[in-house]
């Protein structure tokens, strides 16, 4: 039975409003300097209102805001980021689900301590394993390249734990079912268990997605080639200006344009985003 309280309602919608207002007033306040020009904003506080610089400013994003800062051009940059992006989100997934699989639905020795050498290395923050990592890529001779950017972002422990978890979750008379109709194990995982998983695989590309987009830190430590520069990584230097103002109204427009991507991908897949976090039972 649910009570009807006002004021419960009230408080609720109250803390709803509120915690909107925190996560929403950067966006807005960005987008607001994105149309104002760079003298309005160096000389006072933020407007609270658009300017009529908008299009002047997101223009220069894509022409002459690249050479100034010595970066590579915006849609390269973009295109960078998607890149990357993509192939761990991709790379991710397919190797989690196999591993998953394999662990589950296979007898082999030492199975169950693989699993816990995957899970153990959840424990582990990025900030102690980056330098190891780094040295590992130095000495292949990956630095500045797809593989050193990409690689070493791509396996993922949380993935794996998760397809593990749903896995263990199908009855195994379907198992039984597919082996009794001919059907091998990598028939039953195309036909079966894929279909099964198409909420979770969701939910995830929509997760490591905006992971790969907004990497910094690793694309910092192993590129110094422009041409593999991320969106990330050029906002970055468009702030360290030594001699000069910053142009924050460029800086806000490119960091209006990051955002887009991920919220695309947000709206078009927050159905399946949301079963995918939700759904216990398939």
């Amino acid at each position: 039975m649910v009570e009807n309280r006002p004021f419960l309602t009230f408080l609720t919608h109250l803390f709803l409003i509120c915690g909107f207002v925190v996560v929403a007033l950067p966006v807005y306040v960005a987008i607001v300097a994105s149309t104002h020009d760079a003298q309005t904003l160096m000389s006072s506080a933020v407007p609270l209102l658009p300017g009529s610089h908008f299009l002047e400013n997101y223009t220069q994003i894509f022409t002459n805001v690249s050479a100034a800062n010595g970066l590579p051009s915006y849609p390269l940059m973009a295109a960078n980021s998607l890149i990357m992006a993509v192939v761990i989100t991709v790379g991710k997934i397919a190797i989690s689900i196999l591993s998953a699989f394999a662990i589950v639905y296979f007898r082999f020795p030492f199975r169950l301590l693989a699993f816990w050498i995957i899970f153990i290395t959840l424990m582990l923050p990025v900030e102690v394993r980056i330098m190891p990592t780094y040295k590992i890529v130095a000495d292949l001779g990956m630095l500045n390249s797809w593989a050193g950017l990409v690689i070493p972002l791509v396996a993922s422990a949380t993935a794996t734990f998760l397809f593990r978890q749903f896995f263990m979750t199908v009855p195994e008379e379907m198992m039984e079912a597919a082996r009794v109709d001919g059907a091998g194990p990598m028939k039953f995982f195309r036909d079966i268990l894929l279909p099964l998983s198409r909420t979770n695989i969701a939910a995830l590309c929509v997760i490591l997605f905006i992971y790969g987009w907004v990497q910094y830190l690793w694309p910092m430590l192993v590129t110094t080639d422009p041409s593999y520069y991320t969106l990330m990584m050029g906002m970055k230097r468009m702030v360290a200006v030594q001699d000069g103002e910053i142009r924050w109204n460029l800086v806000m427009a490119a960091s209006v344009l990051a955002m887009l991507p991920p919220i695309v991908i947000v709206i078009f897949m927050q159905r399946l985003f949301i079963r995918g976090l939700t759904e216990t039972e398939k």
